[in-house]
């Protein structure tokens, strides 16, 4: 099990150069497999690489636990691999203690969850119960049974599948629950060529065991470090303190995004600077990852609901009409120092 006691980092352009090629090595790995999703893939590696988790929602099929599982096996780590059931016990993610008669002590047996990388496939077809098991480890990094503290391995990194509410033995995630995730994505059908490649690719064997490691733990975790460090003006944290506080006051929603959200949607921007291989931070990060990060913390009102209205589109309005910062655009590092 790979446990990282943490690192310090400058943020160095050396450090940088190293996320965007250690991101470009595991993206190549994921893309042949995962085919026609170059958005998807994109976000997922800007979670990963912000310390987040990732929530993939979609109908059954469309490779949501595949792009799971070519991430996990494209990280040099442990997985944990958790088939959400309605009949699975909270201990059966986090581990139980046993008593040992020879010793007339109790030993904690770990749970999948104390894994760098934890697959939790279909999680909202587990009761409510089951899925706050996991409130604490993806917010804190640890968990607390009998009274005992654990502290999760590092780099720690939860990659959730579920099927839409409306689908038969399904729960929706509680508002606490979604909120620990940093993403939601919705992988969506291929385009037509892609499938056919896809299923050339399908046809004969599965191309998950052909992807290989090419990034350890240890490096995942100095790299999630070196991110943290990078440059956003305050004029940048504005505009993302403005986007969330539009959210508590839209006439459509009846919960708005938290003080997480948008710590969570600035690291999420970072991450994405740092893909791209710049130091700072620009408004364009922050407008391409708003959606993903804000949307599926929100909850909208009956009228809003009923009408057809989504949270996805009143993230987009609310981009569209919020001003963003005088002398900060992706022309021009003005005003970013």
């Amino acid at each position: 099990m790979l446990i990282e006691t943490g690192s310090s980092s400058t943020g160095t352009a050396p450090d940088l150069a190293e996320v965007a090629e250690t991101a470009g090595r595991i993206r190549l790995a994921v893309e042949s497999v995962v085919t026609g999703r170059p958005d998807a893939v994109r976000v997922t590696l800007a979670v990963l690489f912000a310390g987040g988790h990732l929530l993939l929602e979609d109908v059954p099929g469309v490779g949501k636990t595949t792009l799971a599982k070519a991430l996990a096996r494209a990280v040099d780590g442990t997985v944990g691999r958790i088939q959400f059931t309605p009949d699975l016990l909270p201990t059966d993610l986090t581990g139980v203690n046993i008593y040992r008669s020879h010793t007339h002590e109790f030993e904690f047996r770990p749970g999948p969850v104390f894994s760098n990388v934890v697959i939790g496939d279909e999680i909202n077809r587990a009761s409510p119960k089951t899925q706050s098991a996991l409130l604490e480890c993806m917010e804190e990094g640890q968990t607390t049974l009998d009274g005992v503290t654990h502290a999760m391995p590092r780099p720690f990194f939860v990659v959730a599948t579920q099927n839409p509410v409306e689908m038969e033995g399904t729960y929706p995630l509680p508002e606490a629950q979604r909120d620990r995730f940093m993403a939601r994505l919705s992988v969506g059908y291929p385009d037509p060529a892609a499938e056919l490649v896809l299923l050339d690719r399908m046809e004969s064997r599965d191309p998950l065991a052909d992807v290989r490691p090419v990034v350890d733990g240890p490096t995942v975790v100095r790299l999630v470090d070196t991110v943290r460090e990078l440059h956003a003006a305050a004029a940048v944290k504005q505009y993302v303190l403005d986007l969330v506080l539009a959210t508590r006051t839209h006439p459509s929603l009846r919960l708005g995004a938290s003080p997480r959200a948008g710590i969570q949607l600035l690291r999420a921007a970072k991450a994405v600077a740092a893909l791209d291989g710049r130091d700072h931070v620009l408004p364009d990060d922050v407008q391409e990852l708003a959606v993903p990060v804000l949307a599926h913390r929100l909850l909208l009102t009956t009228d809003a609901r009923l009408s057809g209205t989504t949270t996805s589109a009143v993230i987009e309005s609310l981009v569209a009409r919020t001003p963003v910062p005088a002398g900060v655009s992706a022309g021009s590092d003005a005003g970013l120092r």
